[in-house]
């Protein structure tokens, strides 16, 4: 048998939005249902180098997938010319053990963070929600505008970026791509917030950015850069008042948006709601009074990565696409 080389150019644009954003709903109720394996993410932190490394195995057992992710964050590397976020998707079979394909994760990574979000928006957004607010403007803010704009009908976009050439280059490529959609660049978060139905931070903030007084009722709140320990970016009194989701308990007490809030007594697990997939698989109620504020703390999980990791590879083996090496003799 022969392993299947991937390279980050190779796998771009293999599979589209909406197919990942149907893989990762999946995969949310087969966790519902008990039927994954996902050991929390091991990290490893290089102080010096203010980055760190994530492991990230799992196994979907009825879709018969598994694979195991390496990822960094390291939010420095712009002055190296590299990614804040790279990573490396191994995917295994199952039934023998054997590296089926070894790919650059990296959009991957970016594609299913941007899905879990717009499967989020899909059952904790109003359904009427017209504005998206993205606080960060980086690319994984691109997949989540991709995934939201697959779930609900936008008819404008707020963006800011601590640079604001950023947030302004945004704005001019993607106004291109949603032509009839008005995007704007916004100097202040507040501006981006309010008046915001959707609010998506993507920053790695370890202190809050978007404040209490600034979210309005109804407002669905997708919070996605607090994905390590002491990193947060919402106001925790928003927390207070809010319907809150989780995409996997362990998770994200530990490292999402909710573990400041949880370390320092402001919340409790009881405040919780519960899981995505429990959502979704109807077990727990979602948005249910358009006046409630929805928060989704995601920190991404490693079934998305594996299903999202099969979808490129069955995609590659049909199109030729890839190296095919004999890694194991």
């Amino acid at each position: 048998m022969e392993t299947v080389i991937l390279r980050g150019e190779e796998i771009r644009y293999t599979v589209q939005m909406g197919e990942i954003l149907e893989a990762v709903e999946q995969v949310f109720i087969e966790k519902a249902m008990g039927r994954t394996q996902m050991p929390p993410k091991v990290y490893l932190y290089y102080k010096k180098y203010n980055g760190d490394l994530r492991v990230m195995p799992s196994h979907t057992e009825a879709l018969d997938v598994s694979a195991v992710k390496v990822v960094n964050v390291h939010p420095q590397n712009r002055q190296f010319g590299l990614p804040t976020v790279m990573a490396t998707i191994i995917l295994i079979d199952p039934k023998t053990g054997f590296p089926l394909s070894i790919m650059d994760g990296t959009w991957i990574t970016a594609m299913r963070t941007g899905a879990a979000s717009g499967v989020a928006t899909k059952y904790l957004a109003r359904k009427d929600s017209r504005t998206l607010g993205l606080v960060g403007a980086g690319a994984q803010a691109g997949t989540q505008l991709m995934a939201i704009a697959s779930v609900i009908r936008l008819d404008g976009v707020k963006v800011w970026s601590l640079y604001e050439s950023e947030s302004l280059d945004f704005v001019r490529r993607w106004s291109e791509a949603y032509p009839g959609v008005t995007f704007s660049a916004e100097q202040d978060i507040q501006h981006v917030v309010q008046g915001s139905d959707v609010v998506v931070t993507v920053t790695p903030s370890r202190q809050p950015l978007v404040m209490d007084e600034w979210v309005e009722a109804g407002t669905h709140i997708n919070a996605v850069g607090a994905d390590a320990p002491g990193k947060q970016e919402l106001d925790p009194m928003i927390l207070r008042r809010s319907k809150i989701v989780v995409d996997d308990m362990e998770q994200a007490c530990h490292s999402g948006e909710v573990n400041m809030p949880l370390a320092e007594r402001i919340i409790s697990i009881e405040d919780i709601l519960g899981e995505l997939g429990d959502v979704i698989a109807q077990r727990i109620p979602g948005r249910t009074s358009e006046d409630e504020v929805t928060v989704f703390t995601a920190t991404g999980l490693a079934i998305e990565d594996a299903i999202t990791a099969r979808l490129v590879y069955q995609r590659a083996i049909r199109s030729g696409t890839g190296t095919k090496i004999e890694l194991i003799s």
